[in-house]
Formats: C-alpha cells, sequence, structure tokens
C-alpha cells in the first residue's frame, strides 16, 4: 500500500518476564483506541530514540520500574496494518529489571503465564506475538 499521507508507526513493546516465568500486560483504559484490549507494554518511539531508550522511558513513565537497555533482547516484531496507519513494533524480552511495576497511567497490570495470553482481548497487532511467547515459555 502507498499513499502519501498514510504513515508508519514505530512502537517499541516489552515482553516483561518476572522470576516465576509471568508476562504483565497492561489494559489499554478508557479513552484512548483500543480501550479495555490488553497489550504488552511500551510506547512511541519518538524521534531520535532507539527502541531499547524508549522502552528504558516508558517503563519508568507507564511502570515505575528501571531497566537497561543490555537487560532487552530482541525477540519478534510484528507489522500490522489498521486503517489510518501501519504498526511495526519490535517486541523485547525483559527479566531484569528493579522496582515492582504499577500501572501509572490508569491502566489495569495483570501478571499471567504464556499459555493464558489468549484468556486476554489483545490488538491485532499483538495476537501474532502471543504462540512466540509461548514457545519462549
Amino acid at each position: 500500500m502507498t499513499d502519501e499521507n498514510f504513515k508508519i508507526l514505530l512502537v517499541a513493546a516489552c515482553a516483561l518476564i518476572d522470576s516465576d516465568g509471568r508476562i504483565l500486560l497492561a489494559q489499554r483504559p478508557e479513552g484512548k483506541a483500543l480501550a479495555g484490549l490488553w497489550e504488552f507494554p511500551g510506547g512511541k518511539v519518538e524521534p531520535g530514540e532507539t527502541p531499547e531508550a524508549c522502552l528504558t522511558r516508558e517503563m519508568e513513565e507507564e511502570l515505575g520500574i528501571t531497566t537497561k537497555a543490555a537487560c532487552l533482547a530482541p525477540l519478534t516484531f510484528a507489522s500490522h496494518t489498521y486503517d489510518d496507519f501501519h504498526l511495526l513494533m519490535p517486541l523485547y524480552v525483559c527479566r531484569r529489571f528493579e522496582g515492582i511495576p504499577e500501572g501509572r497511567e490508569g491502566q489495569v497490570i495483570k501478571w499471567t503465564l504464556a499459555r493464558n495470553l489468549r484468556d486476554f482481548p489483545m490488538p491485532p497487532a499483538d495476537e501474532p506475538l502471543i504462540p512466540i511467547l509461548q514457545d519462549l515459555l
């Protein structure tokens, strides 16, 4: 698809994994696009920012935890066309972080086992990532 008004959006996402092998999901709050759906935490990569820098910033802002780029391992990516943009989303795995995650932006968060990921309705871009995480864990 080519269109001079068609936008490619780069968003970095993180499969945050705790010592029990559970993955953290965040529920999109009311008022945001795709409200109520569950997703991997992360956010838009700002101009001049690497995906790793984006995730270390977003983990602090969204969840109140600290991690380093060296603790982020690229796993896979999603490429999905929505109505008004195309999403390109690298997914990183992070097992080392400091602090206890909490929803700092009004979002509900929940730890779940990989085998239970399909119990949470997710945006279309996130769904193909589920089997990859299930194979990893």
